[in-house]
């Protein structure tokens, strides 16, 4: 679906929405709408790991299970994940069974509670990162400069899989941009909430 068409309810959105329900709603209710619970920023940035090399729409459908699977991603809890855990996440066919991004999402746990420790919140660390205002539109790329500055960051910390892509597709989706297209539904009410949020301090 292009950019500028109309899906079936008549609405118009970014050309990377297909027309499944659970697609549209993720679109509609949470890409590209600012995110500051620490929780939930984990899980973003743990699933967006885990879409590397392959398409949100399958992590998507597989979230639920991820949820199940890594307790609710409560890096609290997750932290404390041995051996056994990742025999039976590799052994759970509801996620994505790669041992690499298992252990780097119980790594980053472990990573998410220092910085918790350090600087208060994983939120007022990750949006530190947030393009400044009046910034030029990185639309339709894959990366940006502040993307490129987070990741270095991170990996420096001690995070893994958290690469530049991964790291710019996580902050579209928790709204440290505004990247839905100019005529798409949701590109006004995005920007609104963006202007409304409370940064994390």
């Amino acid at each position: 679906m292009n950019a500028n068409s109309e899906s079936s309810d008549g609405l118009v959105r970014c050309g990377w929405v297909d027309t499944s329900a659970e697609y549209m709603a993720y679109h509609d209710t949470e890409w590209g709408y600012p995110e500051g619970d620490d929780r939930a920023l984990f899980e973003q940035l743990c699933l967006e790991g885990f879409q590397s090399g392959l398409s949100w729409r399958t992590i998507l459908t597989k979230r639920d299970a991820f949820r199940r699977g890594f307790a609710n991603f409560e890096p609290a809890k997750v932290a404390r994940f041995g051996e056994k855990d990742v025999q039976r996440l590799l052994a759970d066919a509801g996620i994505v069974r790669h041992r690499g991004k298992i252990e780097a999402v119980i790594n980053n746990a472990a990573r998410a509670l220092e910085m918790i420790e350090r600087e208060g919140s994983l939120g007022a660390y990750l949006w530190r990162f947030e393009a400044p205002a009046g910034a030029p539109s990185t639309r339709g790329a894959s990366t940006s400069a502040q993307s490129e500055a987070l990741s270095k960051a991170l990996k420096k910390l001690g995070w893994k899989f958290v690469g530049p892509t991964t790291v710019y597709a996580f902050m579209q989706s928790v709204g440290m941009v505004n990247d839905h297209s100019p005529d798409c539904h949701c590109h006004a009410a995005s920007e609104k909430a963006r202007k409304a949020f409370k940064r994390p301090a």
